[in-house]
């Protein structure tokens, strides 16, 4: 069925409990991104060059270059944010009369794609490993799953569910067939992505061919928690209890955290239900032998933090090291986050020196409760001094970090330090992403910055986002209110064009075009 189909066409802590792919029993082999100054400049060298409408051009850029694998991956990961430079790369690499393209390289390139929702390369190019000689190069078990992924998360889950089905008659006979962890992997994602209905559906359907332990269950409990039906999560528990599967600090983590976070926790009598209901979960854990752990604690903090119960998360965080506990960098953040959150942001830096002193190093996510308390406070300095404090330390800025900077600065007109962060944004490691194309575009309508807000939406098309539906649909209002009609055709005539122009290496894929 998928053969058909591919024929070239005429919750953040919740996450870091067992939602994730790595706990469900599998997690996808992708290389991590790693420090490589030949990496950095290979990529500058074909973003900085590229033409958006023939990129063969950039290409031309490598000749003579050597290329080991290592160096491919690498540089992939600093082009995951250009999906068209990275494919014109990755196809200038196949062109050469000795590959050096791997099948961690596909891989990387299929998510790459996937991301943008480019379905229909993706499934070419899967035809295209199938036909690959070599048996190395052929679809592995990953190479399907990182499609599945990132079709749910296009909420595509019917085919999704159709790819995972359609997996076998793709694999080499010396590759493992997909089993419990691969189908823990699909029913993981699919609730990660609100699809709880939907993989009981899968699970109910295949359970008898696959399997099914205590991950399986857990991941099912977690969906229903994320869906906030608290009463479901409680009856798969049972349910699972009574098939003689038993929980484990895990699970009872996630129906914890379920309790702790989908609750209301005003006014004070839902709060003070809500500990109650905590409180519960952690009694029973103790009658069946387990013993909460620091993530246990550290869902309870969260939930304080939300209610802005700063002294119950001190004090919280007080008993845990009493009881031998040692906190994690999580839940130092969630102590930091409702200081912060309170006004209180010279106890939260007293904290900041307590962690780091107990050899502990705070994260990104632990200096953005900073920068969110500042933009409250409208405190420019406060926010650079730390933004820079940041830059020279060891802990580097990440994307979210400046994301939240940029919509700061822009509310408070400081366009001059936009710019800066900006300029930071596009040399660091990662990248802007499409949040930071779609706030910086979204923040420069507000202004009335017409010409600037023109100029990144073409520049994000251009290095393969699709912008969403709202930033469309601000940009064109806006030129239309302003009167800017000469400027709104010019800037359609441009997306035409690059909706129907690539170079000549893509003419066999069916791309769709970047645009709503």
């Amino acid at each position: 069925m998928l053969k058909q189909k591919i024929s070239p066409p005429a919750f953040p802590l919740l996450r870091r409990l067992s939602t994730t792919a790595a706990a469900a029993g599998f997690s996808l082999n992708l290389p991590k991104l790693e420090p490589s100054k030949d990496a950095e400049l290979i990529s500058q060298i074909l973003v900085t060059n590229h033409n958006p409408f023939h990129f063969t051009e950039s290409s031309l850029q490598l000749h003579g270059i050597s290329l080991s694998p290592h160096l491919i991956d690498q540089t992939l990961l600093r082009l995951r944010h250009n999906s068209k430079i990275a494919l014109s790369f990755f196809q200038h690499l196949r062109s050469l009369p000795s590959p050096t393209t791997t099948l961690t390289s596909f891989n990387l390139i299929i998510d790459i794609l996937g991301k943008v929702r480019q379905f229909d390369v993706v499934r070419q190019l899967i035809v295209e490993m199938e036909q690959q000689e070599e048996k190395n190069l052929k679809p592995s078990s990953e190479t399907f799953l990182i499609l599945v992924k990132r079709l749910i998360a296009a909420g595509l889950t019917r085919q999704a569910v159709r790819a995972f089905d359609d997996a076998p008659s793709f694999l080499d006979s010396n590759r493992p067939p997909l089993g419990l962890d691969e189908f823990s992997f699909l029913l993981d994602t699919l609730c990660k992505y609100g699809h709880t209905k939907i993989a009981v559906g899968v699970f109910n359907e295949r359970r008898a061919e696959l399997g099914c332990d205590e991950k399986v269950y857990t991941i099912l409990i977690a969906g229903w928690c994320k869906l906030r039906r608290i009463d479901m999560a409680e009856r798969f528990l049972a349910e699972m209890i009574e098939s003689g599967i038993e929980p484990n600090v895990v699970t009872y983590n996630v129906l914890l955290n379920g309790i702790c976070r989908t609750a209301s926790l005003h006014p004070e009598e839902r709060f003070e239900r809500n500990v109650r209901n905590a409180e519960k979960v952690f009694d029973e854990m103790r009658e069946r032998g387990i013993e909460p752990d620091v993530t246990s604690f550290s869902i309870v903090l969260h939930m304080y933090s939300r209610a802005h119960k700063s002294e119950l998360s001190l004090d919280k965080l007080k008993l845990m090291k009493a009881r031998g506990i040692s906190p994690t960098v999580e839940t130092y953040t969630s102590v930091v986050k409702c200081l912060c959150s309170c006004g209180r942001l010279e106890e939260a830096e007293e904290l900041l020196e307590t962690m780091v002193g107990d050899g502990i190093s705070p994260s990104s996510a632990t200096y953005n409760c900073f920068f969110k308390e500042y933009r409250g406070r409208k405190d420019v300095a406060g926010a650079m001094n730390l933004y820079r404090k940041m830059k020279g330390g060891l802990c580097k800025p990440n994307t979210n970090t400046y994301n939240v900077l940029l919509g700061t600065f822009i509310n408070l007109g400081k366009m001059e330090i936009v710019g800066e962060i900006w300029d930071d944004l596009k040399g660091s490691e990662t990248g802007p992403d499409l949040d930071s194309y779609t706030c910086l575009v979204h923040g420069l309508c507000g202004k009335d910055k017409w010409k600037e807000a023109c100029g990144y939406f073409v520049e994000m098309i251009e290095r393969g986002f699709l912008p969403q539906k709202l930033t469309f649909e601000t940009l064109y209002k806006g030129l239309i209110q302003s009167n800017k009609m000469r400027t709104w055709r010019r800037l359609k005539k441009k997306l035409d064009e690059e909706s129907i122009t690539f170079g000549s290496e893509f003419q066999r894929y069916p791309f769709e075009p970047y645009k709503r």
